[in-house]
């Protein structure tokens, strides 16, 4: 019994290598498993019975009883996954580009009965139609695709195979590429090409980097111009409220000191000490004149020191006596009269300083 599933499987060993040699495997029925009334049937193994030359039955797995003579196991299927090495071969891109590619084929009997009387030889025809529709999809697709969708052309080509199989009781479960040889001048191109797109993409890298640079560098510029500007507005305000607050504390101290002045003036002696200031403030503003500016007032008679005293303090008594403005007093009619005593009095100061 042993012998005969070595014989058996020594013919599944023989399909397999003629397979891979390209050629068309022949069955051969001296190496099938003989009527011997009680068989064991092997796990994952299907044989096919005749009886007197009709399909008869499939043998399960385990202990199946048969009729001498009458019965004959005429095939013996493999229920398992089988892998097939499909043969190099060349084929043409939309590009017009000729490849060699080779491949692997995973597939499985699903249906015993079809795979025995469906095809002759259902792992050759399988192949065979694994490198037409490989040489099919290629033809749709230029060289750079090829690469990039691999995983669908192989998606494409299983999709083919299970569609022509599908009545011969196989399926395939998948397909892949194994090695895809370019011819050497497209190599180099290819080379080529690969190095020119890096080359781009480092000069592309470049002026990038250069642009965002420049932005950086005017987004910096317009941020400090900015805060620059805010920084003399803020400047700017805070100088102008400084010298706002000055003018005003100089004003209340100003009217402050005029408020005790006047009420110094209207005590005992007031107009005594007025004259004396006025007297002080007329010689040092006189004393002043030679060095502040090029043009020189000079009375009549400079070096008469009490002529210059006596005529400012009439200046300031004519002042006191002069009404203020926008009294009553100065709204009447006699404001007129004293306005003129007033230019009087100054005429015969002055007559007097003259003449002394």
């Amino acid at each position: 019994m042993l012998a005969r599933a070595a014989r058996g499987t020594g013919a599944l060993l023989l399909r397999g290598s003629l397979l891979a040699s390209g050629r068309a495997p022949r069955r051969a029925s001296s190496g099938l498993p003989r009527n011997t009334v009680v068989l064991f049937v092997p796990q994952q193994e299907a044989w096919v019975v005749e009886r007197m030359g009709r399909f008869h039955r499939i043998l399960e797995p385990g202990l199946n009883i048969l009729i001498p003579v009458l019965d004959r196991i005429r095939y013996v299927q493999s229920l398992k996954e089988i892998v097939i090495n499909v043969p190099e071969q060349s084929a043409v891109t939309l590009d017009n580009v000729t490849l060699q590619i080779d491949g692997v084929l995973y597939l499985r009997i699903m249906d015993p009965y079809k795979a025995s009387y469906g095809v002759e030889d259902p792992e050759y025809a399988v192949t065979q139609l694994a490198q037409t529709t490989m040489r099919s999809e290629l033809g749709k697709l230029s060289l750079d695709k090829v690469f990039r969708e691999r995983e669908s052309l192989n998606a494409s080509i299983v999709d083919a195979i299970n569609q022509a199989a599908d009545c011969w009781g196989i399926r395939c479960l998948r397909y892949e590429i194994k090695d895809i040889h370019v011819p050497p001048r497209v190599k180099e191109s290819m080379q080529m090409q690969v190095e020119a797109e890096r080359r781009k993409r480092a000069t592309v890298l470049e002026s990038e980097g250069t642009r965002e640079s420049a932005i950086n560098v005017a987004e910096g510029k317009k941020q400090a111009q900015i805060l620059a500007s805010e920084a003399e507005k803020a400047e700017q305000i805070n100088q102008a409220a400084g010298e706002a607050s000055a003018v005003l504390a100089k004003a209340k101290a100003k009217a402050e000191a005029i408020r005790i002045l006047a009420a110094a003036l209207t005590q005992h002696n007031g107009d005594a000490a007025a004259s004396l200031t006025v007297a002080e403030q007329y010689v040092s503003a006189f004393s002043k004149l030679a060095k502040d500016s090029n043009t020189i007032l000079l009375p009549s008679n400079p070096g008469d020191v009490t002529s210059m005293v006596a005529q400012a303090m009439g200046v300031y008594g004519a002042l006191t006596k002069a009404p203020v403005p926008g009294t009553p007093d100065s709204l009447s009619s006699g404001s007129s009269r004293d306005v003129q005593g007033t230019d009087a009095s100054l005429d015969e100061e002055l007559d007097r300083v003259k003449m002394s």
